[in-house]
């Protein structure tokens, strides 16, 4: 039996460290990560602790690029799901920033991301951040 879902992108926070991965459900495979662990993630903010919504959209684009090496950027044709109210639910309201920022770095680097159980009109914050971007 496949899983519809067959990769799905998981983010991790502790205070000093965000770490994204996407995993393959029907293996429980880790495909890539990324994490501010790393020294070259890491030697490239400038900002030490204090930018965080920096960092997770760095992250999201460093994600993005090891998903193309890897040539898992449209997930075999279904998309790397993403549950955003999920992880908002769960890391707390503050760190919404940080999770879209990831969100969004992924997805304008040109990897096929689908989310999940999200409702545009319900998520004020979401309609603000398209509406910057067009204007």
């Amino acid at each position: 039996m496949t899983v519809l879902k067959r990769y799905v992108r998981r983010l991790f926070m502790s205070i000093k460290y965000i770490t994204t991965n996407v995993v393959d459900k029907n293996n429980g495979r880790v495909v890539t990560t990324a994490s501010t662990v790393e020294h070259a993630v890491k030697n490239s903010l400038e900002c030490g602790r204090t930018c965080n919504a920096k960092a997770a959209a760095i992250l999201g684009e460093v994600l993005a690029m090891r998903l193309k090496v890897e040539g898992h950027q449209d997930g075999q044709g279904r998309g790397i799901h993403a549950d955003v109210k999920k992880e908002i639910e769960k890391k707390g309201f503050k760190s919404r920033t940080k999770v879209w920022a990831v969100i969004n770095s992924v997805r304008n680097s040109g990897v096929t991301l689908i989310l999940d159980d999200f409702n545009v009109d319900e998520d004020k914050y979401y309609r603000y951040r398209s509406d910057e971007g067009h204007q």
